[in-house]
């Protein structure tokens, strides 16, 4: 499993001849030590698999350094997309996950690799492209209207191709709008995260789907404009979800629920609020730990 290593045995012998002396008890305990200082250590590492939008924006260097300090425990924080990240999950190769990506999420816990899937935040995606806007989709009500646009224009459309939540959400948008965009010229997909997608749509004047929060933490160098957003099938859903120890023993359950419980609590929650609000004037992200399920 990655990051984490096997204990090794050792055999410690007792002098024949009588009652142990001091210094071979101080051997013994130390010999202990040695043993027991390894396993302890890995009991205090937490992996944590999410999306990029979560490293991108800033939100987890600000949530983790808190975490970490409320509970001892060290995060080791593996930004991919939100597939992923499930595929890890479902190798054991993850304690905890924060994704955003539905229908993928609840096909996860059917199969029985998560124990625990509660609702955190969210944002929303937003269709992006230069502020000229060639394919003339600016202020469109529809994202599947807009997609449907871009193609018919023969406009450059970046995707991220990666599986993640964002990809799987663009996937629907070509599904509404009735086009299969594989192959085609206008689309070009890069394999990445989200702040990298964006930015090799701002050197090729593209257009892209994002969340919010990753497009607003690199506005100001991207040169890229919102062209069209608030559409309600753009909503950006997030879960924390706890990898099931039954399956993996390795899995470190006590720490996947600390993270699980700080991510739901008041103090995050109230972070999660305020975030980008100082920059933005507006939050990068929603609150929704305690409130009804979206789906």
């Amino acid at each position: 499993m990655m990051g984490r290593r096997q204990g090794v045995e050792r055999r410690v012998h007792i002098p024949r001849g009588g009652f142990p002396s001091p210094a071979w008890i101080l051997v013994m305990i130390l010999a202990a030590t040695a043993m027991a200082a390894p396993a302890e250590a890995a009991r205090k590492n937490l992996v944590l698999a999410t999306t990029t939008s979560t490293q991108d924006s800033g939100l987890l260097d600000v949530l983790i350094p808190i975490f970490e300090k409320k509970t001892g425990y060290f995060v080791k924080t593996i930004a991919v997309g939100s597939g992923q990240a499930m595929a890890m999950g479902s190798k054991g190769e993850a304690d905890v996950l924060l994704v955003h990506s539905s229908a993928a999420e609840k096909k996860f816990m059917a199969e029985g690799y998560g124990v625990s899937r509660k609702l955190v935040m969210h944002n929303d995606f937003v269709i992006v492209g230069p502020s000229a806007d060639p394919a003339g989709i600016k202020g469109m009500k529809s994202a599947a209207e807009a997609l449907k646009r871009i193609a018919s224009r023969g406009m450059v459309f970046v995707s991220r191709g990666d599986s993640s939540g964002t990809h799987a959400k663009e996937t629907d948008l070509w599904k509404a709008a009735g086009i299969d965009p594989e192959g085609r010229r206008y689309y070009q997909q890069t394999g990445l995260g989200m702040g990298q997608t964006l930015w090799v749509a701002a050197e090729k004047k593209a257009y892209t789907l994002t969340d919010r929060g990753t497009y607003l933490a690199l506005k100001e160098k991207l040169g890229l404009d919102i062209l069209v957003e608030k559409d309600k099938g753009l909503l950006n859903v997030y879960h924390v979800i706890e990898v099931n120890p039954a399956r993996f023993p390795r899995v470190n359950a006590a720490a996947a629920k600390a993270f699980t419980d700080f991510m739901v609590g008041k103090e995050a929650q109230a972070i999660i609020a305020d975030f980008g609000m100082d920059t933005y004037g507006s939050p990068l992200f929603f609150p929704d730990a305690g409130k009804p399920e979206y789906e």
